[in-house]
């Protein structure tokens, strides 16, 4: 047991420098570009699923929030909002490259998200582009909405209160699979995920919608232990929009509205990943 927790604190330190740096860089161009990213996806909606889809492959805190935001006004289209969704990274993003993940596969697992985002956004965009926009609504603040307080502390403690929290989940998370994998085998998380089976991706699926950063950050490193493949984390990846699921219900009060969007993105998601288990990615 003692090894196993050295192990977790080891593997765990490592990380904290490449993320800390990765969060100063986010948070500093989040801050910088927040109302550019917001003009970008905003003016034109007829490109509005592919800033939306290429802005959401950057991995911030508040950006799929600023999406939801947007949509909630109506300012964005449901089929941007999908596309960004659907693109988000998240902590996936940081943790691949923390943990040196061969970049082919990393930029495999972006262009996934990217092309299904941009595309299955336009598709519900030209189905419902006969629907009447609302009038604008009042904003709601990122950082108010994610408690960072951001601008009052600067982006540097705002980065290492992130990358205390992310490594906090990330030895957590760690330490759970290290257990497992010792006392019960690898194969246990896999049977819990049906490995190798077409119902995998549902299951991974269903991970991806709890909104948290934790739900991509145990996919991403299940796939990187090998006890899930590569079609479940695409499958949880793509439904993961990290806490803009929380803040979508909470601001949108059209309940049948948002159980509709958690509809698309699960099979959208489980439908992704069936389709890589069939083809063998």
């Amino acid at each position: 047991m003692i090894e196993i927790i050295l192990d977790t604190i080891i593997d765990a330190a490592k990380l904290i420098p490449f993320i800390f740096v990765a969060f100063l860089v986010i948070e500093s161009l989040e801050h910088k570009f927040t109302k550019t990213n917001e003009k970008l996806i905003s003016t034109n909606k007829k490109v509005g699923p592919l800033f939306g889809g290429i802005l959401g492959l950057i991995p911030q805190c508040g950006f799929s929030v600023l999406a939801t935001d947007l949509y909630v006004t109506r300012i964005i289209s449901l089929g941007t909002l999908i596309s960004i969704y659907l693109a988000t990274s998240d902590e996936m993003l940081i943790i691949l490259l923390s943990e040196k993940v061969a970049i082919d596969i990393i930029i495999r697992v972006l262009l996934v998200k990217l092309v299904i985002g941009i595309l299955i956004g336009y598709i519900i965009d030209l189905l419902l582009r006969k629907r009447k926009v609302e009038k604008k609504k009042d904003h709601y603040d990122i950082c108010d909405d994610e408690h960072c307080h951001c601008d009052e502390e600067g982006i540097v403690l705002a980065s290492l209160k992130h990358t205390t929290k992310i490594i906090l989940f990330i030895m957590a998370v760690t330490f759970v699979v290290n257990i497992i994998m010792e006392y019960l085998g690898n194969s246990f998380i896999e049977k819990i995920f049906l490995k190798d089976t077409f119902i995998s991706p549902f299951i991974s699926s269903l991970v991806g919608l709890i909104p948290s950063c934790g739900s991509s950050i145990i996919l991403t490193e299940l796939f990187i232990n090998k006890a899930i493949t590569f079609s479940s984390m695409i499958a949880g990846l793509l439904t993961n929009s990290g806490v803009a699921l929380i803040v979508l219900f909470r601001s949108n009060k059209n309940m049948k509205e948002n159980l509709k969007i958690v509809t698309i993105l699960y099979l959208i998601g489980a439908i992704a990943g069936l389709v890589f288990h069939i083809i063998g990615i």
